[in-house]
């Protein structure tokens, strides 16, 4: 034998040697594929878990028709005494000369404000889309 062919055979040994017990501790691939249905298995069961938990949390804040138009009723009952604050500011301002224009502005953007944030809610709640 060549000294050539004995570095070979003995580079073959030692490649053997060190290769051997990392192939050993490498799982085998339908062992990886079993392990990574289970671990689908387990993720779907967590993600099925939390969306329930979801359910339950979004079904004990959600409104029912009821409370819609109790919190639209007080809104509006808001906005009727704003829009006769603001007709009694105008017509003491106009007839009785008074200076209450701030107040009578103030009062006028509220009332506007109050009117659309009513009218949207109203459309968002209850036009059927």
């Amino acid at each position: 034998m060549s000294l050539a062919s004995r570095l070979r055979h003995r580079a073959k040994k030692v490649l053997a040697g060190l290769c051997l017990p990392i192939f050993m501790a490498l799982p085998a691939p339908a062992v990886l594929a079993q392990e990574q249905a289970g671990r689908a298995d387990d993720a779907m069961e967590i993600m099925e878990s939390f969306n329930q938990q979801l359910l339950e949390e979004q079904e004990l804040y959600e409104l029912t028709d009821e409370d819609k138009r109790t919190i639209l009723f007080f809104m509006g009952i808001a906005l009727l005494l704003l829009l006769v604050v603001t007709a009694y500011l105008g017509v003491s301002m106009v007839v009785f000369g008074k200076e209450v224009f701030v107040a009578h502005m103030i009062s006028a953007g509220l009332t506007v404000t109050l009117g659309l944030a009513h009218a949207v809610t109203a459309v968002v709640w209850f036009f059927p889309f």
